[in-house]
């Protein structure tokens, strides 16, 4: 009986130690810009827009639920004091002015309470500031082209790579930006439509074959960003990562030298090259 109470002791042991350690993995990969296990909240933002959203969806999860509660006192009461137990003599009562007054305007004003937040968050994502860089994203059937026109206008393919870490998210070769710079991005889709997201920036917009759709972001802290193509695409759009590098502004410098040489003189960057190596 005492070893297997002993036995049970440490089974729990390690259970609290391996809910610490996937609680620290977590955090580390929020931290990182990438989806955490059992996650149940939105990912740290790290961006204006994002830091706006993550705001605007707390603030509704408190109105929610506090009307929520409204109610539930509400039906409680209800049930409680107008049964027929408790009145056997049945309420003849047809209409109350004052609460068909309240319930038609207390949800009016809620409305509109909601209803400026709102709209000054979708005012921050659509109205794209002068923007410091300029970088353009075309989704294809199934990786991203990322091509700088303010910095030489080379272009590169970014495509899953099996080799690297995270699983399903790291690629060959990252879209790279400055830190605490404006980002305007530019986004259409080469075949089908893809949807260029990071949800870490609040980002989520469609690309379109014959349409350029602009979006933007302002990263305020370096490290690695993760997303994905968010529209069913074809059989490998689990497989069309994206992934940001937010560097300071020398590493981006650095970064724009070396890419000029390396995409400019070596095309062997195009998926069918990729493909024509493999084999």
């Amino acid at each position: 009986m005492k070893m297997s109470i002993g036995r049970l002791g440490r089974q729990l042991l390690g259970l609290a130690v391996a809910g610490v350690a996937s609680v620290a993995a977590g955090s580390a990969f929020a931290e990182m810009g990438q989806p955490a296990p059992w996650e149940h909240t939105l990912q740290e933002g790290v961006t204006p827009v994002m830091d706006n959203i993550v705001w605007f969806h707390n603030f509704l999860f408190v109105l929610i639920t506090l009307i929520t509660l409204f109610v539930l006192a509400l039906l409680v009461i209800v049930v409680i004091k107008f049964n027929a137990k408790a009145n056997p003599v049945p309420s003849r009562t047809t209409h109350n002015t004052l609460i068909e007054v309240a319930w038609t305007l207390v949800p009016v004003l809620i409305l509109v309470g909601i209803s400026v937040p709102s709209f000054r968050l979708l005012f921050l994502q659509l109205d794209i500031p002068k923007a410091d860089l300029t970088v353009k994203a075309t989704g294809k059937q199934w990786y991203w082209s990322y091509a700088y026109p303010d910095n030489g206008k080379f272009e590169f393919d970014s495509l899953m790579a099996q080799d690297k870490q995270p699983r399903l998210l790291g690629v060959d070769n990252e879209m790279v930006v400055p830190v605490n710079k404006v980002i305007r991005v530019q986004v259409t889709g080469a075949d089908v439509i893809h949807a260029f997201a990071l949800p870490a920036f609040g980002v989520k917009i469609d690309a379109i074959p014959g349409r350029l759709n602009e979006t933007w972001f302002k990263a305020t802290k370096t490290g690695m960003y993760y997303g994905q193509c968010s529209e069913l695409c074809g059989k490998d759009h689990a497989f069309m990562p994206i992934a940001v590098r937010v560097v300071s502004d020398q590493e981006f410098a650095t970064w724009v030298e070396g890419a000029k040489k390396k995409f400019a003189t070596n095309p062997a960057n195009s998926y069918a090259s990729a493909g024509q190596a493999a084999q």
